[in-house]
């Protein structure tokens, strides 16, 4: 008598901001309204139990920028309407202040001319350069470290047999080292290039944009 075959469990790591700017890079639109219920399916295919799906990113400081907190507030609360098994983990962002190398070279070039232009435009350039020579960018934080946390973690307590995880970060290339080291298998995909994480995976998938086709609700 032959035994039943059991299937492979498998978890869907997302590495939101990664993920959402590999999405953008191919042109999808209405990203909010993404099915993930539908993604993990499609990548884990028939043969794979599919237990969780779990979504990495920063939460927007509501004090900030309160229109993308209530954005975001929506899109994560509409993710974990979409089944069960999709829960959403929030790392932090950090504002830092940055030297924009455009408007310093901008600043360097005027400089050093050695030919009059008129003084207003002189002026303007100059002017300009400075108002953009330091900018306030938003850095994620936390969020590859909890990924990786994650993954090794689970990965310990035998809860998955596979992982997908979503993204092109190289810095999660020794998480996935690490957990195909306890014996998993460890599938990336993204519509990005991701040639150290390609090279550690047992797969990487690069997605195009009509992979995405019926994805929505």
């Amino acid at each position: 008598m032959f035994q039943r075959r059991t299937k492979t469990r498998a978890v869907v790591f997302v590495d939101g901001n990664n993920w959402y700017h590999a999405l953008r890079a191919i042109r999808l639109v209405d990203l909010g309204r993404l099915d993930y219920a539908r993604i993990s399916r499609k990548l884990l295919g028939p043969s794979r139990l599919w237990t969780g799906t779990r979504y990495y990113v920063g939460q927007v400081n509501q004090a900030e920028a309160p229109e993308s907190y209530a954005h975001q507030r929506r899109f994560l609360a509409h993710l974990a309407s979409t089944d069960p098994r999709i829960s959403y983990h929030l790392g932090r962002l950090e504002t830092r202040v940055v030297e924009n190398d455009a408007a310093t070279e901008l600043l360097a070039v005027l400089n050093a001319l050695t030919q009059r232009i008129d003084t207003r435009v002189y002026k303007d350039l100059v002017a300009l350069a400075k108002r953009h020579q330091r900018a306030s960018i938003k850095v994620e934080k936390a969020v590859d470290v909890m990924i990786a946390v994650d993954m090794v973690s689970i990965a310990l307590r035998n809860e998955f047999d596979a992982a997908y995880l979503l993204s092109a970060d190289g810095d999660l290339t020794p998480a996935v080292h690490e957990v195909r080291g306890l014996g998993k298998s460890v599938y990336v995909a993204s519509p990005r290039r991701g040639a150290q994480l390609a090279g550690a995976a047992n797969s990487y998938v690069r997605m195009r944009a009509e992979w995405f086709a019926d994805c929505w609700p």
